[in-house]
């Protein structure tokens, strides 16, 4: 479906990613897991073409997207939620989902899909004319998450979903990415919290200094002693 081949970035004269290849299957969960600076943000700005790539190529169902301007990337269904939620904080709560459709015309359909949204998320309903700067990290969390579904996206990236939030809320955060594949979505996750990301992914791929250093099933690489060590520590 998704198919990274022999990516290259670096920012300056730092090399962020040295030539990984990742496939990315349809239906399926698939992970990246690795410390801070192994190149995991870097390959979804990569296949988003938010950064420049010097060489490698991205593909989609045979479809080559490497130097497809961003907004193209997107109307073919490939979206990112990017780590730090980034929500328009002086925007209701509702008006973020409607930009979160701006590819879109069908405005019934954008509707019908708030609903879905609100029913993914509750919480969001209840705040739906509140300014999105004043909700709680997990509650901008799930906007960030409820505003990249408004695109009807057919692999959704999701960067750190649950970087600073309580144990509680990084629960409830990883039970709504499985509801989200339930329905049969694609999706790539980013995350620092290695065992819970393993323990719901299909696959998963483990970077170091922009390199691949192992790959394998979720539930291998959770039971494998390198990655215990290095990765989930009292997790």
């Amino acid at each position: 479906m998704l198919s990274i081949k022999n990516l290259h970035v670096s920012y300056g004269g730092i090399k962020a990613l040295r030539g990984i290849n990742i496939d990315i299957a349809e239906n399926k969960i698939v992970t990246l897991i690795g410390a801070n600076g192994a190149g995991k943000s870097s390959t979804l700005r990569a296949i988003m073409n938010l950064v420049k790539k010097e060489d490698g190529k991205v593909e989609y169902n045979g479809d080559d997207l490497t130097n497809l301007k961003t907004m193209d990337i997107v109307k073919k269904g490939i979206v990112l939620s990017p780590e730090g939620r980034r929500v328009f904080a002086n925007l209701t709560v509702e008006e973020n989902l409607i930009l979160g459709a701006y590819t879109r015309k069908d405005k019934a359909g954008i509707n019908e899909d708030i609903e879905k949204i609100y029913n993914l998320f509750p919480r969001l309903k209840e705040r739906s004319w509140q300014k999105s700067g004043t909700l709680s990290g997990g509650e901008q969390q799930m906007l960030a998450v409820g505003r990249a579904m408004m695109i009807r996206p057919k692999v959704l990236m999701l960067d750190e979903p649950s970087l600073g939030l309580a144990p509680l809320l990084v629960k409830d955060i990883f039970d709504i990415i499985k509801e989200i594949h339930s329905q049969g979505n694609t999706i790539l996750l980013v995350e620092q919290n290695a065992k819970k990301a393993l323990e719901i992914a299909d696959y998963a791929y483990v970077l170091e200094t922009g390199s691949l250093v192992l790959e394998g099933k979720g539930e291998e690489l959770l039971n494998n002693s390198k990655v215990k060590e290095a990765y989930l520590g009292s997790q």
